[in-house]
């Protein structure tokens, strides 16, 4: 299945109550195709998934799939460390109809190769929908090895990984020796570029919720041999990726989201918003 290059991570806007605002999930969501993002990621870490319940889950399914109208695609959030819980909350985002599942690497209770093999295969068995692997032992405390996502691409709906450990031997080796058919994402929004002339398809971004149209740009110069024009716009584009990251995310992408006149809200605890200073300094990313 063809995600597209450019994907984005989307966060979960909030009202000042702390409930989930449908209505501004609909105005990112047309932000986002409007500049420049092919595939929205919905319910994944920049969405605040482990703070959001069950059915805000399914409805924020049900709200991006109607919005997007199927000019981009819909990958439903549906992982976790409970195997028997992502079949369920999988099989009703099937319902929803999204396009695609991702399946994030299980934190806390650190399962060994085997265990990880089992449970995503487990997962895929359940759904007729294509899966996108998320490894991001940063987080998870896990590292999905190069052989055992090798091993899972060879399930026939298993069809992506996004790539968030920042190995780079380690995602060459699962592009090197997976089909053609399987896609390997950058999960790290500075490690777009490098990720792409190693092979990886694309980024699934959190930046690009608010420099979507410079990221897609870059992506597409390298992707027609621009070489110079994609290593300049990496530079330009840096400093707001890093920026992104000043905090522990999504707080510095909502700050930088009000700022382009999206009301993304506040963080749920055990997240907190940006610190005065911290505020200044993304504002001054796009001063």
């Amino acid at each position: 299945m063809d995600f597209g290059k450019v994907l984005t991570a989307m966060v979960t806007p909030f009202s000042e109550d702390g409930k989930v605002n449908y209505e501004e999930t609909g105005r990112l969501v047309e932000h986002l195709i409007s500049t420049g993002t092919e595939g929205i990621v919905v319910c994944g870490t920049t969405g605040e998934s482990p703070t959001l319940t069950h059915d805000e889950k399914l409805q924020l399914f049900r709200k991006v799939v109607q919005v997007s109208d199927g000019r981009a695609k819909v990958i439903a959030g549906t992982g976790g460390n409970n195997t028997e819980a992502a079949i369920t909350l999988t099989r009703e985002a099937e319902a929803c109809g999204v396009d695609a599942i991702m399946q994030v690497t299980p934190s806390y209770n650190r399962p060994n190769q085997r265990g990880l093999h089992a449970h995503f295969k487990a997962i895929a068995k359940s759904t007729g929908l294509p899966v996108m692997l998320y490894n991001i032992p940063g987080r998870s405390a896990c590292n999905l090895e190069a052989e055992t996502t090798i091993s899972l691409s060879k399930i026939d709906n298993i069809v992506s990984v996004k790539e968030a450990s920042g190995n780079f031997n380690q995602a060459s080796k699962i592009i090197r020796e997976t089909e053609d058919d399987f896609s390997v994402y950058s999960g790290d929004d500075s490690l777009t570029l490098p990720m792409l002339s190693i092979g990886a398809a694309g980024i699934v971004s959190v930046a690009a919720h608010v420099i979507g149209k410079e990221i897609s740009e870059m992506v597409y110069a390298f992707k027609a041999g621009e070489l110079e024009r994609a290593a300049q716009l990496h530079g330009e584009l840096l400093p707001i990726m890093t920026g992104m990251f000043i905090a522990p995310s999504p707080a510095p992408v909502k700050e930088a989201l009000r700022l382009k006149g999206i009301e993304a809200g506040g963080l749920r605890l055990p997240l907190v918003d940006l610190s005065d200073e911290d505020a200044q300094f993304v504002r001054n990313l796009f001063n």
